[in-house]
């Protein structure tokens, strides 16, 4: 209210000092305080207007009205400094189009959109709304058919609104500029001259890599590190504020060229140690997870036999029900999504020039090295990225015959075949990397023409639909697999298969009507056990001479590279030099959690004052190579840098 009153009498002085010069001193003073009284209402009502939109924005994206009262009643929480911020943009707007109160009419669908979209994310991805989710949006689209036909009346229901709402926003903007009372040039100055100077001001405040003394006192804490608790603490705007700026990635404390010269490694020449080039296969299978762990359920009979004969350990996936790239970027480059800044997609935003990656290291070993996938290039902005990484090709939709397809996307078996076609067409050498498509979800009914895995258990009708189809596509999987197996079985070249599930599905309401866990989405933070149990995928790695391997145990989809390359008898200065150090002691390395060989968990090791010398240089090498000036490009990738020049 003291920014109302102040504003109210810089506008009533400057509306006196304009009638003074006008009609001499005989103008009334009551006419001066009626001017200023009817300056107050108006700003009044914008600023009532403030608290009514941020309450429902917050009522949205936190699904309780009760919370979003706590979030306005709780002083150490900035609720009123968000109403502040956009009482300044309704003025600020205002004064642009000169018209009074036109900024509401135009900023609120900007700030209830977002919150809508937001709610629907954390109900299918338990994440809020970040702004790099806005460069996937296209994703979002080409996935829409599959939400409606999962959600028709939901769909059904979204479209009406939208029509509606875009009708009466139409009419209101109409009737706003035709109705509302215009504001003077003196009345627009005014507004500019308070607003404009504060919003600046307070847009330096939210560069939340640099600490500031005003920000803290109007208590916008950035939380980057636990993003739940980040959007608990601002509101949904003042967080999706602060995450703004996460496309720059600071250097690392530290990060120096004498740093990376201090990085201890065993000079090692990057090649094959004993057996001759085996042929490569990597299966990232898409929502593949081993249904049998629900707990008061039966599948019978086993849906993945092969698969659990096989079982080489689990993959410790980030993420969870989506967000296949960042486990991809992982597996791909041995590098880690828990020095990235919290709700980033390294595939959209980071992979602009080459990386290293396990497809430089072949090509350097003279393979072919390309990458299958039986949707759009665009998607994730994998054609770009697979370029960087040192692909020299990719297989796509677009380039490979028309596969059979289970519900609306290809099979997995169909998908198999194309690989074994590929593959006898080569003689030398090959390392694929394919990303499966079938078991994408959601799992709707009648995916399948018929279901032969019988699930029992007191689960809800729809519930037992859904996991039905799902363990259905989970079936279909592991005979793909076995197929494959059979096939390399017959081959003279060694060939190694390595399988692994890139998330859990999102089952929605199997998790907790169940007994698995109490929300439809995983935690992101708990206790070793609950989180192995959230975020643990099956892993295979298996060769036609030696068979699987056996006791990998629960690893991070970072050191899948350098199973592979162990597996193939490969030596490197990364790949299984360092990240073979790394991965003795700390075999899974997750945002929150730190875990040891001895199966230790460290919680919250990312905010501790120090951190293991490991961990810290593997940081270094990270942004070394992906920000830096590649100073480890020598001593660490030198096989690769050859390619670098090529790969885009």
């Amino acid at each position: 209210m003291k920014l109302e009153t102040a504003l109210a009498s810089f506008e009533s002085a400057a509306i006196a000092a304009t009638a003074s010069r006008a009609y001499g001193p005989h103008i009334s003073f009551g006419a001066r305080h009626a001017k200023t009284l009817s300056i107050a209402r108006h700003l009044s009502l914008s600023l009532l207007l403030s608290i009514a939109l941020i309450f429902c924005v917050e009522w949205i994206a936190r699904n309780s009205a009760m919370e979003a009262v706590r979030f306005f009643l709780d002083p150490a929480r900035p609720a009123w400094t968000t109403i502040g911020v956009f009482f300044l943009l309704f003025l600020a707007v205002d004064a642009i189009f000169a018209r009074e109160n036109f900024g509401v009419i135009l900023l609120s669908p900007l700030a209830l959109v977002p919150a809508l979209v937001s709610r629907q994310k954390q109900i299918f991805l338990s994440d809020p709304l970040y702004p790099t989710d806005f460069l996937f949006g296209r994703q979002i689209m080409e996935l829409m058919p599959v939400l409606v036909r999962d959600r028709p009346w939901t769909a059904v229901g979204i479209v009406v609104g939208l029509v509606v709402a875009l009708v009466a926003l139409a009419w209101l903007i109409r009737f706003a500029w035709r109705r509302f009372p215009n504001l003077s040039r003196r009345q627009r100055l005014a507004r500019f001259a308070v607003a404009l100077p504060l919003l600046g001001a307070f847009y330096h405040l939210m560069d939340y890599n640099t600490f500031s003394w005003v920000r803290d006192r109007l208590q916008v804490i950035p939380i980057m590190w636990d993003q739940t608790e980040n959007y608990r603490h601002n509101g949904f705007t003042m967080a999706f504020a602060l995450n703004l700026p996460m496309a720059n990635v600071t250097a690392p404390q530290g990060y120096m060229a004498d740093a990376i010269d201090k990085i201890l490694t065993k000079p090692m020449p990057a090649g094959t140690s004993h057996r001759g080039k085996p042929d490569v296969i990597v299966l990232m299978s898409e929502s593949f997870w081993d249904p049998t762990r629900l707990p008061n359920v039966k599948l019978s009979p086993d849906p993945m036999p092969t698969i659990r004969e096989m079982q080489s350990g689990n993959v410790f996936s980030p993420e969870f029900g989506g967000m296949t790239a960042n486990v991809e970027f992982e597996a791909l480059t041995g590098f880690s999504n828990a020095f990235l800044p919290y709700g980033s997609i390294p595939y959209q935003q980071y992979i602009r020039n080459p990386i290293p990656s396990l497809a430089t290291f072949f090509r350097g070993e003279g393979y072919v090295a390309r990458a299958v996938h039986p949707f759009q290039k665009w998607f994730w902005n994998r054609s770009a990225v697979y370029k960087a990484f040192g692909f020299d090709q990719f297989k796509s939709e677009e380039n490979m015959p028309v596969m059979q397809k289970r519900g609306i996307f290809a099979s997995d078996e169909s998908l198999t075949k194309e690989i074994i076609r590929q593959a006898d067409q080569l003689r030398d050498p090959f390392f694929f990397f394919t990303v499966t498509l079938q078991g994408h979800g959601p799992y709707e009914a009648n995916r399948y023409a018929k279901n032969t895995i019988k699930v029992e258990g007191n689960l809800p009708a729809a519930d037992k639909q859904v996991l039905e189809t799902y363990a259905q596509g989970i079936k279909e999987a592991d005979d793909s697999l076995k197929m494959l197996m059979d096939w390399a079985n017959e081959r003279d070249r060694e060939t190694i298969i390595v399988l692994f599930g890139d998330h859990l599905p999102p089952l929605n309401t199997v998790y907790p009507n169940s007994g698995f866990m109490n929300d439809v989405t995983a935690s992101r933070k708990g206790s070793l056990e609950q989180m192995k149990a959230q975020h643990e995928t099956p892993l295979v790695v298996w060769s036609n001479k030696t068979g699987p391997v056996k006791d990998i145990g629960s690893i991070s989809p970072a050191f899948l590279s350098y199973q592979i390359l162990k597996q193939g008898g490969f030596e490197h200065p990364y790949y299984t030099g360092f990240l073979g150090n790394i991965f003795e002691k700390y075999p899974i390395i997750d945002r929150y959690m730190l875990v040891d060989a001895a199966g230790k968990e460290t919680a919250g090791w990312g905010r501790k004052k120090t951190i293991p010398p490991l961990i810290r240089d593997y940081r270094f090498l990270q942004h070394d190579m992906m920000f830096g000036q590649r100073y480890a490009t020598d001593r660490f990738f030198q096989s690769h840098a050859d390619l670098f020049a090529n790969a885009l």
